[in-house]
């Protein structure tokens, strides 16, 4: 089975992506997904134990959170030394189903790949990307989002060239969705062996 990472730095399209190879067949473990079950559940009490007033009735409340850790190193990586090995340890739960389901391919959307050093949980890196000034549109386009935010959340990111660099494939969303659909497919043929789907007669 081949563990595909994919990865990119915040509004490069990486979710949309994600879901171009679910719809081709792919099984895929979001990290993002992951939090938000984790947020409800195990994770909410030990969050709520190191950050007091940040959850309601059980539940982490991601504003509260927010608001407390950004900006604040040593509070992002008191809240990622919770969070990260409880993520690992739910998407080692999915690879094993997807290994003993007899998958070829699988892949593991993680937002911070490089920055956890999650390259050695993986076979092959999928780095999406989009130009700068695409990023920011997008980025700030989103409800409650501000130009301080954006540059915090970028701060504490590998830079976008620097993935790039480290990639084994990129695919570049802002060239379109239907080119991005069309590299998906290529990433998916070429390490399974297959044609892809739309080559396909």
């Amino acid at each position: 089975m081949i563990v595909v990472g994919l990865t990119g730095s915040i509004g490069m399209g990486k979710s949309t992506t994600a879901k171009m190879f679910q719809a081709a067949g792919v099984p895929v473990h979001d990290s993002d997904e992951a939090v938000h079950r984790l947020y409800a559940s195990a994770a909410a009490p030990l969050i709520e134990a190191a950050f007091p007033g940040t959850t309601v009735n059980g539940m982490v409340d991601r504003t509260r959170l927010a608001s407390t850790v950004l900006g604040n190193p040593i509070a992002l990586q008191k809240l990622e030394d919770i969070v990260h090995p409880l993520v690992r340890a739910d998407a080692d739960r999915f690879l094993a189903r997807q290994k003993a389901a007899g998958a070829p391919l699988v892949v593991l959307d993680i937002p911070l790949l490089f920055e956890t050093g999650g390259r050695d949980r993986v076979d092959r890196i999928v780095v999406v990307t989009a130009p700068p000034e695409v990023q920011r549109e997008r980025v700030l386009s989103r409800p409650g989002m501000t130009a301080e935010k954006f540059e915090a959340i970028l701060a504490a990111q590998v830079p976008d060239p620097e993935k790039r660099r480290r990639a084994d494939f990129i695919i570049d969303t802002g060239a379109g969705m239907d080119e991005a659909r069309r590299a998906v497919a290529v990433i998916i043929a070429t390490l399974t062996g297959e044609k892809p789907a739309e080559a396909r007669t």
